[in-house]
């Protein structure tokens, strides 16, 4: 696989869930390319852990422990960042929340906890940083995901969040958009080493085999494609893309996704519909 180049020095890059999976891998893409990167997350260690990393890359890096859904916490998080940094050229919201659960089982706190967590906490991070983003030039990218337009068993609160997460992309997109804001949003698909794919299709021809091959490019996805999407995303180039729903998943929300949902939900013991 080929990855562009790109040059983000002098560039500040705010990653709200940060600290791992892909979104760690979106703030690992900016720091090397040369931007000053401030995490986000809810764990001090992992935050702590994420900054000792980027800091290899020479850049200004910062880290906050916070919770998307803690609106207060958030104002006092970006006022700070914005002391440190300045005006953020780019800003990732990506902190989520996911279990398999059928309808009819799942407490109403559990699906309130991922509606919390994925569209309020979108919400709010979009919200507290909208003083603090470059006007004109800012990109706010949000990290949505196949089931907010592919329906899937057992995922009816991710479906709900992450739809709403897509509107709450496309309404910003029309506000901000006169004052030189683009927002989009990046879907990924599977992709290799992060927690879902750890936990509903762990490695094996049982697993993670059996979706890279449910996937048309038949290989999984890897952070780093991610990353490439979102620096294109955020850079000149796309400087006309704004309220995207951009898939980054190989093709594999065109066929093969809702059948593939139902063999690893399967496997991991779901229970009768």
């Amino acid at each position: 696989m080929t990855l562009c180049t790109f040059d983000y020095h002098g560039c500040n890059v705010f990653v709200a869930g940060g600290t791992s999976g892909i979104n760690l891998g979106i703030a690992h893409g900016f720091a090397k390319a040369g931007a000053n990167v401030a995490v986000l997350s809810r764990s001090q260690q992992k935050v702590d852990n994420a900054v000792a990393d980027l800091q290899q890359y020479g850049g200004k890096v910062l880290g906050y422990a916070a919770d998307v859904r803690d609106a207060d916490r958030l104002q006092v998080v970006f006022a700070e960042a914005h002391r440190e940094l300045g005006f953020f050229d780019v800003l990732v919201s990506g902190a989520a929340g996911n279990f398999p659960a059928a309808i009819q089982t799942m407490s109403s706190n559990a699906f309130k906890a991922v509606m919390d967590i994925d569209l309020l906490g979108t919400f709010n991070v979009l919200r507290f940083s909208h003083a603090y983003l470059r006007k004109p030039g800012a990109c706010v990218i949000n990290i949505s995901a196949p089931q907010a337009f592919l329906p899937m068993e057992m995922q009816s609160h991710v479906c709900a969040a992450k739809a709403g997460v897509d509107m709450l992309t496309r309404t910003a997109a029309l506000e901000w958009g006169p004052s030189g804001i683009r927002v989009n949003s990046l879907v990924p698909g599977p992709i290799a080493g992060t927690e879902g794919m750890k936990r509903l299709a762990p490695p094996g021809k049982m697993g993670a085999d059996m979706v890279a091959k449910s996937v048309p490019l038949r290989r999984l996805g890897t952070p780093e494609d991610i990353a490439q999407a979102a620096m294109f995303v955020a850079s000149g180039a796309a400087s006309y893309i704004n309220g995207a729903i951009l898939p980054v998943d190989g093709g594999w929300s065109l066929g093969g996704a809702a059948e593939l949902g139902r063999n690893l939900l399967a496997m991991v013991g779901k229970q009768d519909l």
